[in-house]
């Protein structure tokens, strides 16, 4: 599968603005993250489902507030 051909999905909390992070719904075993501004120009993040799992899990928890 290719970055480009993958289907992205827009953070739920982004809103209708641009500025946030899309993760590819459609990589099996691994999460594809990107700068939603940037689009198929983006650098991707690649971690694996239960490495991305625990991240939100973290963010989830408030582990990462400031």
């Amino acid at each position: 599968m290719s970055i480009s051909s993958a289907k992205w999905r827009k953070a739920s909390r982004s809103g209708q603005g641009n500025n946030c992070v899309e993760v590819a719904v459609d990589v099996p075993g691994r999460a594809w993250v990107r700068d939603s501004k940037l689009g198929d120009a983006s650098p991707v993040l690649v971690a694996s489902g239960a490495g991305f799992a625990a991240f939100l899990g973290a963010v989830k928890s408030g582990r990462y507030d400031r």
